[in-house]
């Protein structure tokens, strides 16, 4: 059976040391370390006490649809009882919607400890943020005061709703209509398919945001809009009322996150309101899905975690074999397989990504504090630009790095690993999902070179690399760094040939950028944790040498860093040449020889 410890004390290290240097912003004040590290305790104990123990049974009996009503695993809905009593659902929601008005980096934080104990639990809170944030940025004022409250409460939950089953990532192909109704509101009519948490027991009414097209809508993506179409309509008093022609026709049958409810929906005259204005439903879903892409990120992150833990605590208590070098444990009649080299690599290859992920993810969350918060207007900016430059970065190359950690996790086990005792492969299971939803990996990739890059004649780019390059000249003369700076330098280096060349053959062929963006966004994602190992190196050695590492922490930080340096950082040199391979070896072969 999978267990679950919420990673304080390397929390605590990336929040009041690799953060530390952070400018002050006037949201500290309220969250100061005390007030932060209560929050981080009472998250670990919902975590580890309510959440977690959920997960496995969660997973094996699935929300089941049943007479056109959706109903969750048992304990799902007591569990959000207590979870929104708590003031969770709100933590990044506005203090005067009855929210919690918590920083982003905070939330980023207990965001990856729900992830680890329950993702198909924390599916439902996250999805509710999103459609608050999005109504807080663009809908007017008496649909503000009429939901924002009801979610950041918890009191309602929240749905995106945009895919259709003859379109995913082209959502120009949508076919759900929105007819005026002459009072101001709409008539929504079409089926959305894959909607996460579309349905469920645990509050009698869902907010979906929906896209849809107005009668005199122009072609494709130009005449999407977006409205808001409550499941039942509220009455006068905002208690919900009759039902709004949103059904509930099937539940998808899922590889993972069973338990949370992935539905088709049908509108049937569904009464709805626009957001944001005719036809800028794309404007207005961005804030909705940067909001999610982000999240999904953290949980790649949060899933990674917790496949280590469990994969650690396993390599210690299993014996099998004898180490090469000569027996450790003559007391028992085989060795605890950590002692092999190749256990010990699958332990660090994941280790070595969760704990530059953790800074990441976390990094992110406060870039976004101070693109919000910051009183000088030229730092929100720039905050901004580069939240928009790693938005691609964290949801890919997390997910793509923690997928692959919940596989190495699993072969840690062996044979154990295949099959559900020990429940490391349900963690494989949901990881595989943040790859495709959001806005596959691939679709990521092609936003970070088809419009980040060029994005303001290279200026996002610059936002990421005038830092990174800074670090390297201060710090590649000094001696104790100079093992993990130098690597980073050159990889560094080669991420900057590789941006160079996509960007000049991309003016000439368009599929000469393309046909590498995937490995470039790995490259980008590489050169980002090298730079944030190091800057933790950094931190690491001066408390080594202050005296102040009685426990080893901070001794291991060293060698988890010194492991990523000499094992996986080397991956740039083949993404590099892969990235300049261009499109003939993709595109030369016909379709029918395929």
């Amino acid at each position: 059976m999978a267990t679950y410890k919420a990673p304080l004390r390397d929390i605590r290290f990336v929040l009041n040391e690799v953060l530390a240097d952070s400018e002050p912003l006037p949201i500290d004040e309220e969250y100061g370390p005390e007030t932060a590290d209560a929050i981080l305790e009472a998250a670990a104990q919902i975590c580890e006490e309510v959440l977690q123990p959920l997960n496995r049974s969660g997973d094996e009996e699935g929300s089941v649809l049943e007479n056109g009503v959706v109903r969750t695993p048992k304990g799902f809905k007591e569990a959000y009882e207590a979870f929104r009593e708590g003031g969770w659902v709100g933590m990044p929601c506005a203090v005067e919607d009855g929210g919690q008005g918590m920083p982003r980096l905070l939330h980023n934080v207990v965001k990856e400890m729900f992830c680890s104990a329950n993702l198909a639990f924390g599916m439902f809170p996250g999805l509710s943020n999103g459609a608050y944030a999005a109504i807080r940025a663009h809908a007017v004022d008496e649909l503000k005061r009429a939901y924002l409250p009801k979610l950041a409460t918890g009191e309602w939950t929240g749905t995106m709703c945009l895919t259709e089953p003859q379109c995913g990532t082209d959502l120009g192909l949508i076919r759900t209509k929105a007819v005026p109704k002459g009072d101001g509101s709409y008539a929504i009519t079409g089926t959305k398919i894959f909607i996460s948490c579309g349905d469920h027991d645990f509050t009698d009414n869902i907010v979906h945001l929906v896209l849809a097209k107005l009668p005199d809508a122009p072609e494709g993506v130009r005449g999407i809009s977006l409205f808001l179409v409550p499941k039942r309509l509220p009455m006068a008093d905002g208690k919900p009322g009759v039902h709004n022609g949103v059904s509930t026709c099937a539940l998808e049958h899922k590889m993972g996150i069973k338990a949370s409810p992935t539905c088709v929906l049908n509108f049937e005259n569904s009464v709805g309101w626009l957001v944001g204005g005719a036809h800028k439903g794309m404007r207005c879903m961005f804030t909705m899905m940067n909001e999610a892409r982000l999240s999904v990120g953290m949980q790649g992150l949060g899933l990674a975690e917790v496949a280590y833990q469990n994969a650690r605590d396993y390599a210690k208590e299993r014996t099998q074999g004898r180490s090469v070098s000569g027996t450790k444990d003559a007391a028992k009649s085989a060795d605890p397989i950590i002692v092999h080299p190749d256990v010990r690599k699958n332990l660090l290859s994941i280790r070595s990504f969760t704990e530059g992920a953790r800074v990441m993810a976390y990094w992110t969350g406060r870039l976004l504090d101070e693109a919000e918060k910051h009183p000088d207007a030229a730092r929100r900016e720039a905050a901004d630009e580069l939240v928009q430059l790693l938005t691609p970065v964290v949801k890919a190359y997390l997910t793509d790095q923690g997928f692959a950690s919940t596989v190495t996790a699993q072969q840690v086990y062996g044979g154990h690993g295949y099959i559900r005792e020990h429940g490391v492969e349900q963690f494989v299971r949901d990881a595989r999902i943040a790859q495709i939803y959001e806005g596959t990996n691939g679709i990521q990739a092609l936003d970070l070179v088809g419009r980040k890059l060029p994005q303001n004649m290279g200026r996002l780019l610059r936002r990421f690399f005038h830092p990174v390059d800074a670090f390297i000249q201060a710090n590649s003369t000094d001696p104790k760094l100079v093992e993990f700076v130098m690597p980073t330098a050159k990889a560094f280096a080669k991420l900057q040939q590789a941006t160079a060349q996509l960007a000049e053959r991309g003016l000439k062929d368009p599929e000469e950028a393309v046909s590498g963006a995937t490995d470039y966004l790995r490259l980008f994602g590489h050169v980002v944790m090298a730079f944030l190992w190091c800057r933790m190196v950094k931190l690491a050695q001066a408390k080594i040498a202050a005296g102040q590492d009685a426990d080893g922490f901070y001794a291991a930080k060293v060698m988890t860093a010194r492991f990523f340096t000499e094992r996986v950082l080397p991956e740039t040199d083949t993404l590099f040449r892969t990235v300049l391979a261009g499109r003939k070896t993709l595109m030369e072969m016909p379709a029918e020889a395929f």
